[in-house]
């Protein structure tokens, strides 16, 4: 039985898993939303919620703290300076699981994985990448009938 365990496993090493939470939460704060299993979506947003919360309070220990899970310090750098002010008057729940249903291959649950409130840019970039995919296939089409 599994009484007072704080996480779970995910079927990895602790070296490993504290890898994956530190790679989910800084392709988080880059993109603002990712993709990913609900499992590990659900994991990581523990962690997410408290670098969010060191990045709220914002002295030089705090960011120590953050800079011992996040290695790029640009990411910090927009997590203290661009991210943690919107969520200043907010009390927790700064991430938002939202299920996608089961991936083709096997079948995981899959999950986005997203920042409260950043909706619109992540919206915004996929509006960008298919107005990309639209204008390189009338390219393609113009480049054909010549």
């Amino acid at each position: 039985m599994r009484h007072r365990k704080a996480h779970k496993k995910l079927g990895r090493t602790a070296s490993h898993r504290k890898a994956l939470i530190s790679n989910l939460a800084t392709s988080l704060f880059l993109h603002k939303q990712i993709r990913t299993t609900t499992v590990k979506a659900k994991e990581a947003r523990k962690s997410i919620d408290k670098l969010i919360t060191f990045a709220k309070r914002g002295d030089i220990a705090d960011r120590r703290q953050v800079l011992k899970i996040i290695r790029d310090k640009k990411v910090v750098r927009s997590l203290f300076d661009e991210i943690a002010p919107i969520f200043k008057e907010r009390n927790g729940g700064y991430t938002r699981v939202i299920k996608l249903g089961k991936r083709r291959g096997d079948a995981a649950e899959m999950a986005l994985l997203e920042l409260v409130g950043f909706e619109d840019v992540a919206m915004s970039k996929q509006e960008a990448k298919a107005k990309r995919k639209e204008e390189e296939s009338a390219r393609k089409e113009t480049k054909g009938a010549e």
